[in-house]
């Protein structure tokens, strides 16, 4: 270090320390400074996804599909994927189901390499696809996208929400379990924003599923976003209802019981922890609180950096991976 570089560091402590007290600590970790070097890379351990090598547990979940931007979106998502060994799930499949020619915005294999990519279509356009004997066609878009498997989004307040929103003939269970039956290709479940409650996520936990993805109440809030769409007295009158959910952290109590309480039951090979991360902190936590197969995921911080460009999302995974790091190497987690 020379004299000038020295001097600049000592000047900016001097000019920063006011502002660098913190009154809030964050009590879930103990730091133990004494008995690790520097955060060294490749000291998180990779993970399997159906197969495929994950070099961190950090999941691109599922954004919305078919608007103007998605196939650059898409594309810097997967070229992220692919830099740093991650996986993500599509935004909704269905403009392809209703025009193949919008496949291009999702056809992201040949960016994304042999990392996990998953397609995704919603609980109400597969039970629609079963009653009217054309199931055969969500297996086509699997191939067709090169996708490893299937992302379910079950989304029944979302879509009591909407203005236009589909209409359940069926129990999502029911439909979900129609498409293990049918299919051998890996299933995931996923909400969009409210989470599921104890009892549906211990039934999901009892499928022979790739993984349960939270959704959880406190990230990107679907039932919010349609509400904020209404033009008519519903958008007043139904707004207490959009605070309905459950949080990650409920959710993990969740699995912790399910796991404590019937180990011989769970088929779930993973959880995807996603709703309300809002840094790799917050993933890490989960990462260790869960003694199952974890991921954590964010959906709208990928977003905001991927419509930036794509090295500006590039050195976002990039922080996130150094901040496990971090984790990995001075943190564990308070009982």
């Amino acid at each position: 270090m020379s004299d000038q570089s020295l001097h600049t560091r000592k000047l900016d402590h001097i000019q920063l320390a006011f502002q660098s007290q913190l009154a809030e600590q964050d009590s879930r970790f103990y730091y133990e400074p004494l008995f690790s070097a520097s955060p060294a890379s490749g000291c998180i351990p990779p993970m399997q996804m159906a197969g495929k090598i994950m070099r961190f547990p950090l999941w691109i979940s599922s954004m919305t599909g078919g608007a103007e931007l998605a196939g650059d979106i898409n594309k810097n998502l997967a070229i992220a994927c692919k830099e740093f060994g991650l996986g993500m799930g599509l935004g909704s499949c269905r403009p392809v189901l209703v025009d193949a020619s919008n496949a291009k915005d999702f056809a992201v294999r040949k960016y994304i390499g042999n990392q996990p990519l998953y397609a995704n279509l919603g609980i109400a356009q597969i039970e629609e696809l079963f009653t009217s004997k054309q199931e055969n066609k969500i297996s086509e878009l699997v191939d067709l996208l090169e996708a490893d498997g299937l992302i379910i989004h079950v989304n029944p307040l979302q879509e009591w929400f909407q203005p236009e929103g589909d209409k359940f003939q069926f129990p999502p269970i029911d439909t979900i379990k129609r498409v293990l039956d049918k299919f051998h290709f890996p299933i995931m479940v996923k909400e969009v924003g409210q989470g599921f409650g104890p009892k549906s996520l211990n039934e999901l936990m009892k499928l022979p599923l790739e993984a349960v993805d939270f959704g959880a109440f406190g990230g990107t809030n679907f039932s919010v976003l349609e509400s904020l769409r209404r033009k008519d007295v519903r958008k007043e009158s139904w707004e207490s209802a959009t605070h309905l959910g459950h949080t990650a952290l409920e959710m993990s109590e969740w699995v912790i019981d399910s796991l404590n309480q019937n180990p011989g039951e769970i088929k779930a090979k993973s959880v995807i922890v996603s709703g309300g991360i809002n840094n790799f902190l917050d993933g890490y936590y989960f990462l260790k609180s869960i003694p199952h197969k974890t991921f954590y995921a964010h959906a709208s911080l990928f977003l905001k950096y991927a419509m930036q460009g794509d090295q500006e999302l590039l050195a976002f995974v990039e922080s996130q991976v150094q901040g496990l790091e971090m984790a990995q190497t001075y943190l564990t987690l308070k009982k």
